[in-house]
């Protein structure tokens, strides 16, 4: 099995590339964050496409946040919350019962350039601990954008950035709770020196010059681990300023 997660920024401007890419990966599950659109807004061949069951939990505010998910098996079943008033009028996650995993897509806050919305973001991280330390004895593929990166090695510039939004001592922390609380690292399971990056900025070129950040990740249950026969990063895929990540099992 194959699932894929990408934070599209904004479904809406994908073309006739992002359908090829779907064809050619031919993911069983692709998440989607940053939809940036209601199902009401999607052409067709974006909101059915062939071979798979859509789902989309979509924000409030016209043309923000939002995430999907496309998935060959359909879902025993899914809920589109976390509790938080904010959070869940920003369409930022998808919860999915499978028989044999339950999955979900997940768009964190940013926590903003000056850290205005840093307070919300910790509040978010720590209502998903609180649920996840609830469900760890199962089973679990927790997918998407994080927001953060965790360790030196994720970001080009780590010093430049050590006191900025996405690498503070305290976001980075939320990382370390979320490996200490039973969840593993695909990508550093399978890759534990290799600098890669999933998010770059759109100014000063920053892509053409790798200046990027490990923001997206997989994370999955310990118990998941030996199922894992992969992990990996698109970082050639272009269409947003983030790039596709997946497992395989």
């Amino acid at each position: 099995m194959k699932i894929i997660s990408w934070n599209i920024n904004g479904i809406r401007s994908a073309d006739e590339d992002f359908l090829d890419f779907i064809n050619k990966e031919n993911p069983d599950i692709l998440c989607l964050q940053e939809i940036k659109a209601s199902p009401e807004q999607l052409e067709p061949k974006l909101k059915k496409i062939k071979g798979y069951f859509s789902y989309f939990n979509s924000a409030e505010k016209k043309g923000y946040s939002g995430v999907a998910v496309y998935t060959k098996e359909e879902p025993i079943s899914e809920e589109h919350n976390l509790d938080i008033e904010r959070f869940d009028k920003e369409g930022r996650i998808i919860k999915m019962d499978f028989s044999d995993f339950i999955l979900i897509n997940i768009y964190l806050p940013h926590g903003g350039r000056q850290k205005e919305n840093l307070n919300y973001k910790l509040e978010v991280y720590s209502y998903l601990l609180d649920y996840l330390e609830k469900i760890k004895d199962k089973k679990v593929i927790i997918i998407g954008d994080f927001n953060i990166a965790h360790e030196e090695i994720d970001l080009a510039r780590p010093k430049q950035n050590k006191n900025n939004t996405m690498f503070t001592e305290e976001e980075r922390k939320q990382i370390d709770k979320l490996i200490e609380s039973g969840f593993v690292d695909t990508f550093r399971k399978f890759h534990p020196t290799e600098e890669k990056y999933t998010w770059w900025p759109y100014f000063a070129d920053a892509r053409a010059r790798n200046l990027g950040w490990r923001i997206d990740y997989v994370f999955v249950s310990d118990s998941l681990i030996p199922k894992i026969k992969k992990s990996f990063i698109l970082s050639e895929i272009k269409g947003s300023d983030h790039c596709p990540i997946g497992i395989e099992t």
